[in-house]
C-alpha cells in the first residue's frame, strides 16, 4: 500500500469511529488496530488523533459546502434554488451520514476551519446575498436578508439533524415540505408539496377544480333554497289562512 493509500484508508477508518462514538470515544491505538498498522504510522500521516480528525471535519464540511453552493448558483428561480439547496443537503446527509454525524457534534477544538455552526453561517451568508437581491426588488428592506437567511438555514438545518435518524418519509419529499414552509408560510401550505414544478401545476389545477365544483355545488344549493322560500304562501302556510 503506496503512503497516499495508506493516509485515505487512515481517514475512512477514522471518520467511521468519529461517527459512531465521537473525538473523545475514539483512540489512536483503535485506529491503528482498525487498520492492521501500528500508532506511529498514524502519527506520521496526522500528527496525531487531533490532526486526523481536523482533516476529517475540513473534508466534510468541504464536501457538503461545495453541494450547497453549486445548488444555490444552479437555480434558474428563487423557489428553485431553495429547492435545490434542501435537496443538496438531504442527498449529503443520506449518501455521507457519517460525515453529517460528526459536523453536528460539537467540533473539537482540533478541526482547522470551525464547526457545524460556522458551516451554517457561510451558507446562510450566501443565501442573504440572493435574498437581498430578491427583497429589493420587490421594495423590501433589504436590511433583514440576514436575519432571514439565518432562519431559512436553521430551519433546513434541525430538518436535517431530524432526518437523519427517521429517514421518512424520502429525501424529496422532505424537501418539498420544508420549501414549502419556507415560500408559502403556514396560511398557504399546499396540501401535496412537490418539487417538480409540473407536478405542482398539476395539483393546483386540481385544487382549483375542486374548489369550482365546491362553488358549484353550493351555489345550486343557495338557488334550490331561493325556490323553495319563493314558492312557499305569503303570510302563512293555507292551514293558517283557513283557521
Amino acid at each position: 500500500m503506496t503512503g497516499k493509500e495508506r493516509r485515505e484508508q487512515l481517514l475512512d477508518i477514522g471518520r467511521t469511529l468519529f461517527a459512531e462514538r465521537g473525538f473523545d470515544g475514539t483512540s489512536v491505538e483503535e485506529i491503528a488496530a482498525k487498520a492492521g498498522v501500528s500508532k506511529p504510522v498514524v502519527y506520521e500521516h496526522f500528527g496525531g488523533k487531533e490532526g486526523l480528525y481536523a482533516v476529517v471535519v475540513d473534508r466534510e464540511m468541504e464536501r457538503l459546502l461545495g453541494m450547497v453552493t453549486r445548488a444555490l448558483s444552479d437555480g434558474a428561480h428563487y423557489r428553485d434554488m431553495l429547492e435545490q439547496a434542501a435537496l443538496a443537503l438531504f442527498e449529503y446527509i443520506e449518501e455521507c451520514s457519517d460525515g453529517f454525524r460528526i459536523l453536528v457534534r460539537d467540533s473539537h477544538g482540533a478541526s482547522g476551519t470551525g464547526s457545524f455552526a460556522s458551516l451554517l453561517s457561510e451558507i446562510a451568508h450566501q443565501v442573504e446575498h440572493i435574498l437581498g437581491r430578491e427583497f429589493d426588488q420587490h421594495g423590501y428592506d433589504d436590511k433583514s436578508a440576514p436575519m432571514y437567511a439565518q432562519m431559512l438555514v436553521g430551519m433546513v438545518a434541525l430538518t436535517g439533524q431530524w432526518w437523519l435518524e427517521v429517514r421518512k418519509p424520502k429525501r424529496e419529499e422532505v424537501a418539498a415540505h420544508v420549501v414549502n414552509l419556507a415560500w408559502n408560510g403556514l396560511s398557504a401550505l399546499e396540501p401535496k408539496p412537490y418539487l417538480d414544478p409540473r407536478r405542482r401545476r398539476k395539483e393546483r389545477e386540481k385544487l382549483e377544480k375542486r374548489a369550482e365544483k365546491a362553488a358549484a355545488k353550493a351555489e345550486k344549493a343557495e338557488r334550490k333554497n331561493r325556490t323553495v322560500s319563493s314558492a312557499e304562501p305569503q303570510g302563512g302556510s293555507a292551514v293558517s289562512g283557513l283557521l
